[in-house]
């Protein structure tokens, strides 16, 4: 609609015309600024501050261990060696289960042939010129007493082994899952005392070097060591002793500490061509993480008398020490009471073993490795490591 005026031009009615010159003045609009009281204004600031802490030392925190922690920073090796520590990092209580490496390398967990890292890694085989380590010769494998053998696990159903015999005047052998992968137990600490004075004969040390007991190397578990005051220091010799004699923990903890850690005792076993024996805890390993087989065992023992590997100093300590030790209830049981043994033995509950070599008063001489998984603790596992023992005795030297 347009209104018409004579003197004007039409335009719409809702336009109303200013005039010209004349500008419309804006206030500003004033701000007012609503006054806080100061108490009121802390008490807010401390509300805030209280949140943020609250944050800090409880949710971060629980949610770090619970998920982050698990998934970025997995980790079944404790931090400590003590029983605590141990449990702890082997049965978390809230493990998620994730492990990246593992979901981005599956093929690991089934074939794999080094360990690094705490990662288990299949590498490329490199071939040695030259190699200190020898393997045992095989001729003709003891068929009458391996069917003795696999008679007597027959009697003992709950009761899982693997046997290794090699006798040396013929090369003759027994081979029962000899090699399957078991829990090591205490049999680990034979490769870290071979290790130790491979180090001793390339000038690393000497044995008769003191070290430092210190906290983080306390071990429960078997051996006194763990009951004695920090700070006292003892010879490489003494720990080297009690580790094999009483199988002591702690002691095997400073051992492997001092040789520069697990990885090291790994490396040496690599280096002697040991393919699936390995370290991956601290002691007390009561989780049956540490690794080997019973044909990883014997080649380590075959190489004691190997001039090659070890010399002579070496080979009289380390026989030395294996000829005392304390525990003669498995496979010593079992021999002749003229017969002398040096070995080493390992219990962990669920596996009982005892490896070592056997000279009979005959001049008879053979290596004999015993791996028994079992259920917890049950007698039954000894009494198969001492019946078998005595059917090997009186097989090659009866």
């Amino acid at each position: 609609m347009y209104a018409y005026n004579q003197q004007q031009e039409v335009r719409p009615l809702h336009v109303v015309p200013q005039r010209q010159g004349v500008r419309k003045r804006i206030q500003p609009k004033k701000i007012r600024v609503k006054k806080v009281n100061p108490l009121v204004a802390l008490f807010r600031f401390a509300v805030v501050a209280a949140f943020l802490a609250a944050f800090a030392v409880i949710v971060f925190p629980i949610s770090f261990h619970r998920l982050i922690k698990q998934v970025f920073f997995y980790s079944d090796v404790p931090l400590k060696v003590s029983y605590e520590n141990t449990m702890k990092y082997q049965n978390p209580v809230y493990d998620t289960g994730v492990n990246l490496y593992t979901l981005a390398n599956p093929i690991t967990n089934y074939l794999n042939n080094d360990l690094y890292g705490n990662y288990l890694l299949l590498t490329p085989t490199i071939q040695k010129t030259h190699s200190e380590v020898t393997t045992m010769y095989h001729t003709s494998e003891m068929s009458d007493l391996k069917k003795q053998l696999i008679n007597l696990m027959s009697q003992y159903p709950s009761i899982k082994p693997a046997i290794y015999v090699w006798e040396y005047d013929k090369g003759q052998y027994v081979d029962i899952n000899a090699d399957k992968i078991y829990s090591a137990a205490s049999i680990i600490k034979l490769p870290v005392l071979v290790r130790m004075f491979k180090s001793i004969e390339e000038n690393q040390f000497s044995i008769y070097d003191e070290m430092k007991m210190l906290e983080q190397y306390r071990s429960s578990g078997s051996g006194d060591l763990q009951f004695r005051q920090a700070g006292r220091s003892y010879t490489m010799d003494y720990l080297a002793k009690i580790m094999i004699q009483d199988s002591d923990n702690t002691s095997t903890n400073m051992i492997m500490a001092k040789l520069g850690g697990m990885e090291d005792i790994n490396i040496g076993l690599r280096d002697w061509g040991i393919s699936t024996t390995y370290v991956r805890t601290w002691l007390p390993d009561l989780g049956g993480t540490n690794k080997t087989t019973a044909a990883d065992i014997a080649k380590i023992l075959y190489n004691l008398d190997n001039p090659g590997f070890l010399n002579i100093n070496s080979r009289e300590s380390i026989i030395d020490y294996m000829s005392h030790v304390k525990n003669d209830r498995l496979i010593q049981a079992g021999l002749s009471e003229d017969a002398l043994f040096i070995h080493k033995t390992g219990d962990i509950g669920t596996m009982l073993g005892d490896a070592g070599i056997v000279y009979a008063q005959n001049g008879k001489k053979y290596i004999v490795v015993i791996l028994a998984e079992r259920p917890y603790n049950s007698p039954r596992g000894k009494d198969f490591i001492v019946k078998a023992s005595s059917l090997i005795y009186k097989a090659i030297a009866g």
